[in-house]
């Protein structure tokens, strides 16, 4: 069962860092005119990756120092869901050794 709890935990940081990594491409894109906003489609897709990853990429913005048009806050966030996911991985590895993890 603790197993599937860190499996679970694990593959949602994954699903988020593939998120961002989406949401990036998708703003560049945009913002080079290859993908109009305006259609329906790239509209709805943008949102839902824009509502997905706007609550973990909002607190970093707040933190960094504004570098204009650049965002650096995509790449701390993957680089915080990666740390977190080692930080896992290295805790269900302990519970192993330790004969908790059943």
């Amino acid at each position: 069962m603790v197993g599937a709890i860190f499996w679970l935990a694990g593959e949602l940081i994954h699903l988020m860092i593939l998120a961002i990594i989406a949401a990036a491409v998708m703003s560049m894109l945009v913002a080079f005119g290859i993908a109009n906003p305006r259609n329906q489609i790239v509209y709805v897709v943008g949102d839902f990756l824009n509502r997905v990853t706007e609550p973990v990429l909002r607190p970093i913005r707040r933190f960094l120092p504004y570098f204009g048009t650049i965002d650096l806050s995509p790449v701390v966030a993957i680089l915080l869901l990666e740390a977190l996911q080692m930080v896992l991985a290295d805790l269900y590895g302990r519970l192993a050794m330790s004969g908790l993890a059943f």
